[in-house]
């Protein structure tokens, strides 16, 4: 790498900082990993790297995790990558645990793994229900709970920022479990604001529209947005996803998301708690 780059990297809005980052193989988890390499730190990056019966689509693979960590690595950072299951807390405990260990402090964690799986709450099996709400919001707060005594441990103050959606703010339809999970990311925001700041560590969260990810672009969510097209595609979605935005665009990218995460970690937000970000093109007032 040459100097000016590491200089450059040096100078981040992250420097010296740790973050961990949970679905951190693909999509957004790995966007906000990256990013947050870009600005200097440092990443303990998480991901379950395994298909979950209960979700219709491919998840990431520890092949995708450790493409995340070359990303990191190829910045000039130092990366943690570990398979861990959010549902899990021991598990859970011990890959973040090793990782302060071994990058030496924690400063920011950014809760993102999620799961989706469309169908109208009344044909909702059970199982599909839990499994949603035990990852999205459940493995939230588990994801807070291990990581909270570490910053508290550092006296340094520090950033929380929970993965909510626009559907954490507002109804849809024929995704119950999720949206319902999602809401209750936010009230953990709330909660956990208060708790939290005389040590100085704010909570806050991202709330995003469609985002070019797996868990957007594939067929059962395809057939959700479009359930008059017999076998609907990405052609097929994205005129009827951008129909719901004030913004002229079917969806947004991964780094639209990754910048205002690297807001809210960053010392620029550092009177900015308890609040919920939407990065929406405008779908939450339209």
């Amino acid at each position: 790498m040459a100097s000016t780059e590491v200089d450059q990297v040096t100078e981040g809005r992250l420097a010296g900082k740790v973050a961990l980052v949970t679905g951190a193989a693909r999509g957004q988890g790995r966007s906000h990993a990256v990013r947050f390499a870009e600005e200097g730190a440092d990443v303990i990056a998480l991901d379950l790297c395994a298909n979950l019966e209960s979700v219709p689509y491919p998840l990431a693979t520890l092949a995708e995790l450790d493409e995340t960590a070359r990303l990191v690595e190829a910045l000039g950072r130092r990366v943690f990558a570990r398979q861990t299951d959010v549902r899990q807390i021991d598990s859970l405990r011990s890959a973040v645990d090793e990782g302060v260990a071994e990058l030496g402090r924690l400063d920011v964690v950014c809760a993102n793994a999620g799961v989706n799986n469309p169908a109208p709450a009344h044909d909702l099996d059970e199982s599909v229900w839990s499994a949603v709400v035990d990852v999205d919001l459940s493995g939230v707060w588990r994801t807070c709970k291990v990581a909270i005594p570490h910053i508290v441990a550092g006296q340094r103050g520090g950033a929380i920022i929970l993965t909510s959606s626009a559907a954490g703010l507002k109804g849809y339809p024929n995704i119950a479990h999720y949206t319902a999970a999602k809401h209750g990311v936010n009230g953990l925001v709330k909660a956990l604001a208060q708790e939290l700041a005389p040590h100085r560590i704010r909570v806050n969260s991202v709330n995003p529209t469609q985002v070019d990810t797996p868990m957007i672009m594939n067929e059962p969510m395809f057939a959700l947005f479009c359930p008059d097209v017999p076998t609907p595609t990405r052609a097929d979605f994205a005129p009827v996803s951008q129909a719901m935005h004030l913004l002229p665009i079917p969806w947004v990218e991964p780094r639209d998301v990754s910048n205002s995460v690297l807001f809210l970690a960053s010392d620029e937000a550092r009177y900015i708690t308890g609040v919920a970000l939407p990065v929406d093109a405008g779908v939450l007032i339209k």
